[in-house]
């Protein structure tokens, strides 16, 4: 089965699950004084829920599942689906509510009847949910204390909410629907203990060191780890990993970066880390022993999945970092198929791995293009931005060549769009790693440049 078949099958799939209680609500015999505006009102509470619930699969990282779609897409439409959802259960108040303004007493906190305080009260920490989460810079929250609050409210909204429907309604008297929801319950919280549990107490049994830290460009470091009472891990030249420097594998700090280092040496692993942000800044003065855990491997932003002839690598910035692994893991296997590698950088003095690449270029089949913004006089070579205008003067014929863009996300949305003037086929352009998206109204960045 093809890589796009298997992506639209689990879409199909994840659909299917966030609107199998809205199916059989519809299909279930309907009593005949029951109004349409309570009917609609209880259907998108259902459909928001399911929604709402099935979001935990994106944290999880189940690594089948990213082996499919791309971990940044699946973390992008975790925060679209979850904006969704909150207007969906928003909606479930408001309908019963407009449809008859007596059903706002279920509001009353005070009533004493649980079946409805437990609603209001998944209600309540929904509005915490979202407020939190969009606000979190603005509260002062760091992103720990903020991750540890998400999953105990998004814990408590579920728990809340799947209280309520048991024990109102008509629609959840039925057997088929009761079942389901319990299912989606047990499965739901199971996602909480795969991640919160079952994923560092496997991290446990495979710690890594720090080992050396080389200092790159542009205020870019390179970080080595090797096993402690393993193997290593292997992994495909240009994936990601979720990078935890701690003694213990149970906490929140975890960074998501790609290997940087060759795939076939996997008791040495590599990430080349450059200086974005508070935590960023200060990779460079861990001591050398440090103990570190490694989730992954993950995407696939890689050569197995996308074999071809002939490669075309863009990059800008530390987006250079997956190609870098690519490249490395080639001449490592002396590949002699034709390489030309884009890279995109501010200035001269700014560009990473300069040297190495180089000395790749002596080994490999391979072509590299510097691309820089701020060129000095004596330059000669390409400025300004990877243009069609630019690529086109070094790709004559590239019909089987397949593509990798990494770097910032202005970037990724530029080239690919200059590529299509150059009418370069879609299923021959990879994107990679743009981003990954920590809380929503905030981009985290590890080692991905924004423009």
């Amino acid at each position: 089965m093809s890589y796009y078949a298997k992506r639209l099958i689990v879409v199909l799939l994840f659909v299917l699950l966030m609107v199998i209680p809205l199916v059989i609500m519809l299909l279930a015999p309907q009593p005949a004084a029951r109004q349409l505006w309570r009917d609609a009102g209880v259907a998108m509470g259902f459909l928001g829920l399911g929604m709402m619930g099935w979001q935990f699969v994106s944290p999880v990282r189940l690594r089948f599942l990213t082996e499919i779609i791309e971990l940044d897409a699946l973390y992008n439409v975790h925060h679209r689906l979850s904006r969704l959802s909150f207007f969906l259960v928003l909606a479930h108040p408001l309908i019963l509510i407009i449809g008859n303004p007596y059903n706002f007493v279920a509001f009353n906190i005070f009533s004493g009847v649980w079946k409805l305080i437990a609603g209001v009260v998944a209600f309540v920490l929904m509005l915490l949910l979202v407020y939190t989460s969009i606000w979190r810079e603005w509260l002062r929250l760091s992103y720990e204390a903020w991750h540890v609050l998400h999953d105990v409210l998004a814990a408590a909204v579920l728990a809340f909410a799947l209280y309520h429907i048991f024990n109102v309604g008509y629609f959840t008297a039925q057997p088929l629907q009761r079942i389901l929801w319990i299912v989606y319950g047990i499965v739901w919280f199971a996602m909480i203990v795969y991640v919160r549990l079952i994923t560092p107490l496997r991290l446990t049994q495979h710690p890594w060191e720090l080992v050396e830290i080389i200092e790159e460009r542009a205020n870019t470091w390179t970080l080595a780890f090797a096993p402690v009472g393993h193997a290593g891990m292997e992994f495909r030249a240009g994936q990601t990993a979720w990078l935890i420097i701690d003694d213990s594998a149970f906490g929140y700090e975890s960074h998501p970066f790609s290997f940087s280092s060759s795939a076939l040496q996997p008791e040495r692993v590599e990430f080349a880390i450059r200086e974005l942000g508070d935590w960023t800044s200060q990779v460079n003065e861990y001591p050398l022993g440090t103990r570190a855990y490694i989730d992954g491997p993950y995407g696939t932003f890689d050569l197995d999945h996308h074999p071809g002839s002939e490669y075309t690598f863009v990059a800008g910035g530390i987006g250079s970092a997956p190609i870098m692994s690519m490249l490395r893991t080639l001449a490592e296997t002396n590949d002699d198929r034709p390489l030309r590698f884009f890279y995109g950088n501010k200035t001269w003095e700014g560009i990473a791995f300069r040297e190495e690449l180089e000395r790749l270029e002596q080994i490999l089949n391979l072509e590299v293009i510097h691309v820089l913004e701020e060129a000095p006089e004596d330059w000669e070579g390409e400025t300004g931005f990877i243009s069609a205008d630019v690529m086109g003067r070094y790709i004559a014929d590239c019909s089987s060549c397949i593509y990798f863009i990494c770097g910032p996300i202005p970037m990724i949305n530029f080239v690919t769009a200059e590529l299509q003037k150059l009418e370069v086929p879609r299923d021959q352009v990879t994107l990679g790693p743009r981003q990954l998206v920590r809380p929503p109204g905030r981009v985290f960045v590890e080692q991905y440049e924004m423009a």
